[in-house]
């Protein structure tokens, strides 16, 4: 593999959240403008759909109700889905883009926000069918938040214990299909895994630990998983080193019969 399909969501004087295939994967806001993340994991052959949604409030919460704004001319959002080459850069000027929506308003104008652009994309991808397609949609995602709190406690508490298992065990799935995803070897990961957190053990890793009246539970994907998030909106599963650095872990489970699994 010499190329990785990257999504970019690039803003000025405004929020953004990108999303590509009902899974939310980016967050640009005026203070930290760009971010960048490789897609393949999220890709599905044939029809893929790009979403941007404007000013879409705090993550995880339902979107306010769309108000009037006044636009003034400085302020645009890009979302892109690059191709740049593995030793590239994910930048529009330097990699060919596959798809890609815009906005941007003249100044003066009014409009009202949130709202979302959508775009269906034909990718001639060779990916497999990845196991998040085919998980039961949730009917009621507060009738599973003790189940999910338990879940993610026992991967904390194990992580805060410098046991790793049961963080890699909730996660086999997606790191076997993470692995294909990009044509690595499925041990080199779990290798490296197991040595960046006994890393941060050495960091002085303390983890917070998830409770259930704190969580919640944003459906994604379909409503085929849930995106797992504290009450700030980032993700549950968070600890902080010794030096004050903050580390956090998304988490995006499907609960099939009763059991929890990360998808993605």
């Amino acid at each position: 593999m010499d190329r990785l399909m990257v999504l970019r969501l690039d803003v000025q004087g405004c929020d953004a959240e990108a999303q590509f295939n009902g899974v939310p994967l980016l967050r640009a806001t005026p203070q930290q403008p760009v971010a960048l993340l490789p897609v393949h994991e999220f890709t599905m052959m044939g029809s893929n759909e790009l979403a941007l949604l404007l000013h879409p409030g705090p993550a995880g919460a339902a979107p306010p109700p769309p108000e009037p704004r006044l636009a003034d001319g400085q302020t645009f959002a890009s979302l892109r889905l690059l191709l740049p080459r593995l030793d590239g850069v994910a930048h529009p000027a330097s990699a060919r883009s596959l798809a890609q929506l815009d906005w941007a308003s003249a100044a003066d104008a009014v409009y009202e926000a949130p709202f979302s652009l959508r775009q269906a994309v034909q990718l001639p991808t060779a990916f497999p069918r990845w196991r998040w397609l085919d998980a039961p949609p949730v009917a009621d995602a507060t009738a599973l938040r003790p189940l999910v709190a338990a879940f993610l406690l026992e991967i904390a508490l194990g992580m805060a214990r410098g046991n790793p298992e049961p963080w890699l065990q909730a996660t086999r799935l997606r790191l076997e299909e993470q692995a294909s995803a990009y044509q690595r070897p499925l041990a080199d990961d779990l290798a490296r895994l197991r040595r960046h957190l006994a890393g941060l053990q050495v960091q002085g890793l303390k983890m917070a630990l998830p409770a259930a009246a704190q969580l919640q539970l944003r459906l994604v994907a379909g409503g085929r998983l849930l995106d797992c998030l504290g009450s700030d909106g980032g993700p549950a599963l968070r600890g902080s080193l010794a030096n004050g650095a903050q580390l956090a872990w998304p988490a995006r489970v499907a609960v099939v019969e009763g059991s929890c699994y990360v998808l993605r």
